[in-house]
């Protein structure tokens, strides 16, 4: 009965938050003249949006050699070209598929034959992942922090404590991960009572996994100053985008919405934040007096070159295919 169900909860799940994106595209868009939005789109700098898609290829190098860095703590050595390969294959389908983890699976599957264990592979994606999430938060704090102190900026919609405090805590949770592991296996020790070996298996390979980056700070304090630097390059890269749309917007006031806009995106209630994200736009931009069509112009033109961008994974893809099947024919 499970099984049955099972296809219809995640189509159904799939149709609510496509509901909810097209809701509020169709609202964002009732207040604003597309037309309008269009020839925007077609006076902008060329030159500008060529260095907003060089800004994306460096975040792109940045978030492989961070990658990299955590394989390499854990003895697993991947040649700098097949991260990169794997990673724009990742941003493809985080890009094209209804969901924010497929590329997670993507690098998770290319990391484990290295590895030998999807456990370890996994482990590492998940620490990758913790770290730019604090980087995230992080470099929101700083920003609403400068934007309240320089003029020309606008009130930030959160208040720099609460972005410092989430900081503190999201480190203060993710710290015993890597200082205590052996308590993190005690506390998933009650789920082995599923499958005593199984389970426990994979606890063992997590909490080893989590000593050696114990054992190794280094690379973690490296991988986390490029989450920082990565998150920065991002808010780098739709600065230059709304320059070339010749949007009035600083620096320091995206520096604070974009880490924000990318928070709130994961909450899944939408198809890959549209719709979500516009509408944090539009709201933050309506505090620094921007019309709408400011925001949604901004955030979709972002969103657009880096799906763009990420067609690149696409070829990829394809190729590896190819290669797979010439390679099955031979060996028949």
């Amino acid at each position: 009965m499970g099984k049955e169900y099972g296809p219809w909860r995640s189509r159904a799940f799939v149709a609510v938050r496509l509901g909810v994106s097209v809701a509020l595209l169709t609202f964002l868009f009732s207040r604003i003249d597309a037309s309008t939005l269009w020839d925007s789109v077609t006076r902008a700098s060329v030159p500008w949006m060529l260095v907003a898609l060089s800004l994306y290829f460096v975040v792109t190098l940045a978030s492989t050699w961070r990658w990299g860095l955590l394989l390499g703590a854990q003895d697993i050595h991947v040649s700098r070209r097949a991260l990169l390969s794997s990673y724009l294959v990742a941003v493809f389908f985080n890009n094209f598929l209804p969901s924010n983890i497929g590329g997670d699976v993507v690098r998770t599957s290319d990391s484990a034959r290295p590895a030998r264990s999807k456990t370890l592979a996994t482990t590492v994606i998940l620490i990758d992942r913790a770290l730019g999430m604090i980087g995230l938060v992080l470099v929101a704090a700083i920003g609403a922090t400068v934007a309240g102190r320089v003029p020309g900026t606008g009130p930030s919609p959160i208040w720099p404590s609460w972005l410092w405090a989430g900081f503190l805590v999201s480190a203060a949770a993710t710290a015993p991960a890597v200082l205590l592991p052996a308590s993190v296996g005690r506390l998933l020790r009650p789920l082995t009572v599923v499958h005593p070996t199984w389970v426990g298996d994979r606890i063992e390979k997590l909490t080893t996994a989590l000593g050696r980056f114990r054992q190794r700070p280094g690379a973690l304090a490296a991988c986390f100053a490029g989450a920082v630097a990565v998150q920065a390059l991002l808010v780098a890269y739709h600065f230059a985008i709304a320059y070339a749309l010749h949007v009035p917007v600083t620096f320091w006031d995206l520096s604070i919405i974009v880490p924000i806009s990318f928070i709130v995106q994961m909450i899944p209630v939408s198809v890959n934040g549209f719709g979500v994200r516009e509408a944090t736009f539009a709201f933050y931009f309506a505090r620094l007096g921007l019309p709408v069509q400011s925001a949604v112009l901004v955030s979709l033109t972002a969103t657009g070159l880096m799906m763009v961008f990420s067609l690149s994974g696409a070829a990829i893809y394809v190729s590896r295919h190819k290669k797979s099947e010439v390679s099955s024919l031979t060996s028949d």
